[in-house]
Order: structure tokens, then sequence, then C-alpha cells
């Protein structure tokens, strides 16, 4: 929040996974979000999902739900930080990894790159028992630290807004 705000949008790719008998593998999801501070947990934000278009009604309607945070599990607390959800926009998400580097890109709205950060012999840095690690319950609550380029542009949020942070891990959620 050293701009007073802070606009980010995560990027979520479903390898596995089933809610209410509806298979979400292979689903892709972005998230933009936008709090206007002056502190991170003062809430207020505004929010939009974006699910790719090859996802069936089914899947787009438990996605909503669960990045919603209305399911429960680690999106809750996000989503409780939300006063406004825009609507869910349906969109094609591309998603390239290649290497260190991943790019996607989301409709018309963002494009997010990011490229992980490795020391000279190719391991990667880890951040460790972070808030944002154990907050989104990754494996090990850990991260890899994975520097950002990424752009996001939607009318409807508060701002257009350009990420320099970043990181990358494997989420293994339960909600009811």
């Amino acid at each position: 929040m050293d701009q007073g705000w802070c606009a980010s949008a995560l990027l979520f790719v479903v390898s596995q996974g089933v809610s209410e008998g509806i298979d979400l593998a292979g689903c892709k999801v972005a998230l933009a979000f936008d709090l206007p501070g002056p502190t991170l947990f003062d809430g207020n934000g505004v929010a939009r999902l974006y699910v790719d278009e090859g996802a069936t009604a089914g899947q787009r309607r438990e996605l909503e739900a669960i990045f919603q945070g209305t399911r429960g599990g680690p999106m809750e607390i996000l989503g409780g930080l939300m006063s406004r959800w825009l609507p869910a926009r349906i969109t094609k998400i591309e998603v390239q990894e290649e290497g260190n580097t991943l790019t996607a890109t989301v409709g018309e709205s963002g494009r997010i790159h990011s490229r992980r950060l490795a020391d000279e012999a190719g391991q990667a840095t880890i951040l460790q028992n972070a808030g944002l690690a154990c907050l989104m319950k990754t494996e090990n609550d850990a991260v890899q630290m994975a520097p950002s380029g990424s752009q996001w542009s939607d009318q409807e949020l508060p701002r257009r807004f350009e990420t320099r942070s970043g990181v990358r891990g494997i989420c293994r959620w339960s909600v009811n």
C-alpha cells in the first residue's frame, strides 16, 4: 500500500478439483481487485472475476462461489475485504509457461507476466510462512518469488494499474 491503495490481479489455473459434483479441472480464473486503503484491512474493495470462456455454465457458477469466498475456504478472507463485486466477465484466458516465465492474457482487461527468481544454481527463491502464502493455503505455506510486469485496465474498476511484485504457489483447498 505504498501508494495509499492496493490493486492487484491473481491468476488461478485449476489442475484438479470438484465442487458440488462439477469437475473444475482445467478451469482458468483471474481476479482483479482494488482496495482504497489506507490499509489493506480497511476493506471497502471492488473486485471482478474473469472466467475463461471454455468453462461451462455449471463450472462458472461454482468458480464464482469459490473465488468470491461464499463457499468458505481461503478466498472467504479476501472476499470479505470487498464491499462490491462487479459481475463476473466471461472472456478468453490464455496462459503460456516457458521455463521460469509465465504470461497470461485475460481478454481485453489484463496481461500477467512473471518470472521466477532463482539463484546462480537455478534454485528458486522461496518465501515461507508469510501472510499471503498462509492466507492462500499454499503447499508448505510457501510461494516462489516471481516479480511481474503485469498490467490491468477495466473501466469499471476504480483505477488502471500495473504491478511489479508477484509470487507463484500451489494451493490445496477444501471448501464447504
